[in-house]
């Protein structure tokens, strides 16, 4: 009868303590939010904006040169593939591994030179705060998304994560629920039953977008049978991009938005 209590004495704490201590080493493959650096591309390249699937990258005039061109990305389109990485021989992009990109507005999620950090998610104001600040519960709708997207966000209500440490759960019924987390593309078979899971969350009620597409569409913008995301059909309150977005990646948005960080 002492087999189980022993064995869990011996595995120790397993959850995360961030916020409370340093966020737990993000692995070596992981690709954080990405570094410009348009000064060292040559005139008239334009190997990385080609080589972007989803056309997250451009290149435009800068307006403090007429002679030289800024490089911005949209980070609401895009995939974290690294192709542009690939396709520059000029290295005038890299993916660092800063693990925070949740922001409140679809704006500040383009990337820029001139924009030296992003402008990071601030915490829900005045009556929202109040009542979400101590207990939020949000239903989350697959949107028509691969399962990527939705496997770490169900990682975070793991042993390891435990959001419900925070007052952060995700429920079943949208009638108990808060809010809703949106994942996938919106897919044109989707499209009512996300509108209608949204009319059912009681008001006051708050939007996030997880993943690229729920953003814009991801791999899929543009498609005939998906609507781009979230974006245009409702109002969104926190978007977190990646594809797929990592759970601490989630997690630090989520905070964010509730004021604990």
């Amino acid at each position: 009868m002492f087999k189980i209590p022993i064995a869990r004495l011996r595995q120790g704490h397993r959850t995360i303590r961030f916020p409370d201590a340093p966020p737990p080493a993000m692995p070596d493959r992981f690709r954080g939010r990405p570094a410009l650096h348009p000064e060292r591309c040559p005139p008239n390249c334009r190997a990385c904006v080609e080589a972007c699937p989803t056309g997250a990258l451009s290149r435009h005039p800068s307006p403090s040169s007429s002679s030289s061109h800024a490089l911005s990305l949209d980070l609401g389109r895009c995939l974290f593939c690294a192709d542009c990485q690939e396709a520059c021989t000029h290295q005038a992009i890299a993916f660092s591994d800063d693990y925070r990109l949740a922001v409140r507005t679809r704006d500040a999620l383009i990337v820029s030179d001139a924009q030296a950090a992003l402008t990071l998610a601030e915490a829900l104001g005045g009556r929202l705060r109040k009542f979400f600040g101590r207990s939020l519960k949000l239903r989350q709708v697959s949107a028509g998304g691969c399962n990527a997207c939705e496997a770490d966000v169900n990682v975070l209500g793991t042993i390891g994560w435990d959001l419900g440490r925070f007052g952060i759960q995700f429920v079943a019924s949208p009638r108990h629920a808060d809010g809703v987390l949106v994942t996938g593309p919106v897919t044109g078979n989707m499209r009512l039953a996300l509108q209608k899971t949204y009319d059912a969350v009681p008001s006051p009620k708050i939007v996030i977008a997880s993943g690229a597409c729920a953003i814009s569409g991801g791999p899929y913008v543009d498609h005939a049978e998906c609507h781009n995301g979230v974006t245009a059909l409702l109002p969104v309150d926190l978007f977190i991009p990646g594809c797929p977005p990592h759970p601490l990646t989630i997690l630090d948005g989520l905070l964010r938005l509730v004021g604990r960080l």
